[in-house]
Formats: structure tokens, C-alpha cells, sequence
């Protein structure tokens, strides 16, 4: 494909009433991803990362169109000769040159909502990089490359206490598709890599509810160790079924993820999804602290990503491996579970989950 040159800029519109955020397991139309080739992301570590990647696009090609967001014409040509490499169908992916500074498309791209007539839209968060980081102005950019492929409407999102665009990633929200909501405290109502400046409790609950239709909003306390989001919920909590959580739970006291995991634990069993209804909460262990140059990794079984007949789920070599797998074999009955090493994937502070954005099947006009 050509590259993206011209990209439509999105009006800024009132969400209407009746979106709501899909749950991930409804269908796709396709898995958004960026191929990597930003080397600082994994210092010393990139030559396999590319690898990891056509493993991750062979294992989802199966059931849905992976579409591949490439930096330049070179990593297009990089992408290419992986995915040949790895016996990818050329028919299962479609590759989009736009300049990325980073990969991890669930936090820059944008969250597909519907209407309640299955008319699919985009929504466009602002993304500061986590507010960490300083190079971020390709990334914010790629809800335009997304909605310039798929021409679904890019809707932009802003605050409800100030009308200034709204910043979130999609990393850190979870949704059943029914109204309710995952989020964490320490993702944002901490005083650390603070999105929106100003805004409280129930400002992000009012955003919630004009961008995705949420109606309930579950608050966990702090994510896991090691996550330079600062408190992603998807490496800890995730829906997998209307009122069934998988929590990511640390069962050895000595361990920094213990007390936080605990604490989710008993919110999550104290808590009711937006039926009003109590919800059913099953266990991940986490794999053994994965450590490198002296730094610990946000290493969680719960960073999975749901496809239309797989989930992919980050392993560790680690002996939880096929204890995180075998439990969520019995959660999606009606999926193929495939584990994708990650251990150098990890090392980037982020794993499947992080990397893919799904693209709902939407109802043409």
C-alpha cells in the first residue's frame, strides 16, 4: 500500500446517546498492530521482537484480517520478509505505511464504539505518551491513519468539566460491553503521570458514560509492579464473559505484587457489574518476577488479547505458564488458547494486549 500522506482530521462531535464499547469478544473485522522499529523500546534485545510479531499476526490471521500499521517503506519490507518467513497468507494482513514512534496501538489508536444499530464509530482519544515520554506526535496521530484505511467516523473525545480533549489509552479501560467498566486509582487519581489535570472520581465517570455508554465503573486500587503506564488495568483485571473477571493474583506474601493484588481481589468480590449483579472472579497466578538489568517487568498472564477464535496470551517459560493457559482454556471453551513466548517482548513494558486494538464488525450502512 501506498503510504498515508493526507489524513482526515475528525470533527469534534457529542458522543450520541445509545454508543457503547464493545466487549472484546464480540466480533472483529480486524487486529490493529504497528510493526516495531523503535530499537530503544527493547535496548539490546530488538533483533527477535520482529519475530515475535509474525508470530503474533500467523496466530490471529486465522480468524481475522491483521491490519499493520509499518513506519516507513523499509519496515514495510521488514514486515514482509518476516511474515513470509512464518508461512503468513499475504491475504491475511494489509500493510500501511504511516511514521509511529512506538508500537503499542491499544494506547494510541482509537476505541472502536456502536451504535444501537451496530453502526460502528472511532473514538479519538488524545495521547501524551503516558505522559512520560516526550516523542509522541506520530502516535497521536494514528486515529486519523486508522479512520483514513476503514473511513469509520472519528469522533474526538473531550472533558466533561472543561471541553479540553480528553486523554486516555486504551490499555487502561476494560468494559463486559454491557456498561461496566475496570479502571484503576492509580492510573488516574494519582499525582503521578497525570493525564487530565483537574478532573476527579466523578469527572472520569461522566467521561465514561458520554464516550462508551458506561453506566458502572468498578475502581481497583494500583496495577502491577513494573508498568511504566502507571496502572494499566489490563495487566491485572479483564473481562472475559458478562460478570466473569480474571484477576492477576500474587499469591506469595514476600512479593511487591501481593498487597496490591489483594486488594483488587477482595474490591472485585465486593463489587457488582452494572446489572447490579455480584460478579464471578477467577484467579490468574503471575509467572516469577522477570527481571533484566536490574529492572522488573510488568511480566501478567492477564495482558491477553480475545480474536475471533484464538486468545493469545503472553508466557514467561516459567511453570505458571500452563496453569494461566489452562485456565483460560476453560474460560473460552470456544477458542483456541495460544501462548506466545515473551519474555523478550516484555522487556519493551508491554506484551499482546498492549500491542493490538481491535476493529469491531460493524453493520453497513
Amino acid at each position: 500500500m501506498t503510504p498515508i500522506e493526507t489524513l482526515a482530521t475528525p470533527d469534534v462531535v457529542t458522543p450520541l446517546v445509545g454508543w457503547r464499547m464493545p466487549a472484546e469478544w464480540e466480533p472483529h473485522d480486524a487486529t490493529w498492530i504497528a510493526w516495531p522499529h523503535h530499537e530503544p523500546d527493547w535496548p539490546g534485545k530488538f533483533e527477535p521482537i520482529p519475530w515475535v510479531y509474525a508470530e503474533i499476526v500467523r496466530a490471529l490471521a486465522e480468524s481475522e484480517r491483521v491490519e499493520i500499521v509499518c513506519h516507513s517503506d523499509a519496515v514495510r519490507e521488514d514486515a514482509i520478509a518476516c511474515l513470509e518467513m512464518h508461512a503468513v497468507p499475504a491475504h491475511a494482513y494489509r500493510l500501511h505505511v504511516a511514521p509511529t514512534d512506538r508500537v503499542w496501538l491499544r494506547d494510541s489508536g482509537p476505541t472502536s464504539v456502536m451504535d444501537a444499530t451496530g453502526l460502528v464509530s472511532l473514538m479519538r482519544w488524545d495521547f501524551n505518551a503516558w505522559a512520560k515520554y516526550d516523542n509522541y506526535a506520530n502516535d497521536q496521530r494514528i486515529p486519523e491513519v486508522v479512520h483514513s484505511v476503514t473511513g469509520l467516523p472519528l469522533v474526538v473525545a473531550t472533558r466533561p468539566d472543561t471541553g479540553a480533549l480528553l486523554v486516555l489509552e486504551g490499555g487502561g479501560i476494560e468494559t463486559d460491553g454491557l456498561g461496566t467498566m475496570l479502571v484503576t486509582e492509580e492510573w488516574l487519581l494519582s499525582d503521578v503521570q497525570v493525564r487530565n489535570p483537574g478532573m476527579t472520581r466523578d469527572d472520569y465517570e461522566r467521561a465514561f458514560a458520554q464516550t462508551l455508554g458506561i453506566t458502572h465503573t468498578i475502581w481497583l486500587g494500583e496495577g502491577c509492579v513494573g508498568d511504566d503506564t502507571h496502572g494499566h488495568v489490563d495487566d491485572i483485571a479483564r473481562f472475559v464473559a458478562p460478570g466473569v473477571v480474571v484477576l492477576a493474583h500474587e499469591t506469595d506474601p514476600s512479593d511487591d505484587n501481593h498487597a496490591r493484588s489483594l486488594d483488587n481481589l477482595r474490591r472485585l468480590e465486593q463489587a457488582v457489574d452494572a446489572r447490579g449483579e455480584p460478579l464471578r472472579v477467577v484467579t490468574l497466578p503471575y509467572p516469577r518476577a522477570v527481571i533484566m538489568d536490574g529492572q522488573r517487568l510488568p511480566a501478567s498472564y492477564a495482558n491477553f488479547y480475545i480474536g475471533n477464535t484464538v486468545v493469545i496470551v503472553p508466557t514467561f517459560n516459567d511453570a505458571n505458564d500452563r496453569v494461566a493457559l489452562n485456565i483460560l482454556a476453560e474460560l473460552f471453551p470456544t477458542r483456541r488458547v495460544v501462548g506466545v513466548h515473551a519474555v523478550d517482548l516484555v522487556w519493551g513494558l508491554g506484551t499482546l494486549h498492549c500491542l493490538t486494538q481491535q476493529q469491531p464488525s460493524a453493520r453497513t450502512p
